[in-house]
């Protein structure tokens, strides 16, 4: 069916729309995280930290991650198969693939500063594809939260 607007139109009814986020895929890893009794976690959680890269227009980043489990330092970033370009499951579109490839390029190396620079300020940062949350994969992806979660926790010695 061909589109009603203009592309200059189209753009700019496309403009309007503001995101709401992976809401679906944040429920579920919420949901597993309290099935497994995973205790600690906040959502949305604004971590600052130094931005230290070489092109830095500010001083500091703020990062949001999805997950924060601020007492062991440890940050959990669900990434959509669709924005992020999941390597598995990345369909990429037949229309505008300009703007798309361009678009999915930016977010992944957005993904990829916000990782180092958190690393950098010692966060442990696991990225978890949309995709990893289903039920085929969902053991494999708890075990890999579990291994992260228990390697950061703190030494308890007296």
């Amino acid at each position: 069916m061909p589109d009603v607007f203009t592309p200059e139109k189209r753009s700019q009814v496309m403009s309007l729309i503001r995101s709401t986020g992976n809401k679906d895929t944040e429920l579920r890893l919420m949901l597993l995280l309290r099935a497994a009794g995973i205790k600690g976690w906040r959502r949305h959680a604004l971590i600052t930290v130094p931005d230290t890269s070489r092109h830095a227009t500010r001083p500091m980043l703020k990062v949001k991650p999805d997950f924060v489990f601020w007492k062991l330092r440890v940050a959990v970033f669900v990434d959509g198969c669709f924005w992020h370009g999941c390597p598995r499951c990345y369909v990429r579109p037949k229309q505008n693939r300009k703007f798309w490839d361009t678009k999915v390029v930016a977010n992944r190396a957005r993904d990829t500063k916000v990782t180092r620079q958190l690393r950098k300020a010692n966060w442990r940062v696991l990225r978890l594809w949309e995709c990893t949350l289903t039920a085929k994969h969902v053991n494999r992806t708890m075990g890999r939260l579990n291994r992260m979660l228990q390697a950061s926790t703190p030494d308890r010695r007296p």
